[in-house]
């Protein structure tokens, strides 16, 4: 019943910039933290930025100053604004609840940034 749609990954030169939105059902973001997360090919999925529901942010040390997590709890979405990014931002990204509920990752959104 809990559905977590991303969007707006695409490929990108390095420098470039991209912007996800994830939208979910129900209530979700209004009672949790929210995050976004990544996982490259070979490579464990892993927390890129997090925004509680007092507006608390968070982000991985590689994306700082780069991304920008915000929410907007009357439209269930949750937004990554990304910038110069980079190719080691290649990978497919999620939304999901922080700490994530394994049953409600959604199909992603592929970025890929070349070089």
């Amino acid at each position: 019943q809990v559905q977590l749609v991303e969007s707006g990954g695409g490929l990108v030169q390095a420098g470039g910039s991209l912007r996800l939105s994830c939208v979910a059902s129900g209530r979700m973001f209004s009672i949790n933290a929210m995050g976004w997360y990544r996982q490259a090919p070979g490579k464990q999925r892993e927390l890129v930025a997090r925004i509680n529901t007092g507006g608390c942010l968070a982000y991985a040390a590689s994306v700082k100053g780069r991304f920008t997590i915000s929410r907007d709890n009357a439209k269930n979405t949750v937004l990554l604004q990304m910038n110069s990014l980079k190719p080691e931002d290649t990978a497919v990204y999620y939304c999901n609840t922080y700490p994530v509920t394994p049953t409600y990752w959604g199909q992603g959104t592929q970025v890929t940034v070349s070089s």
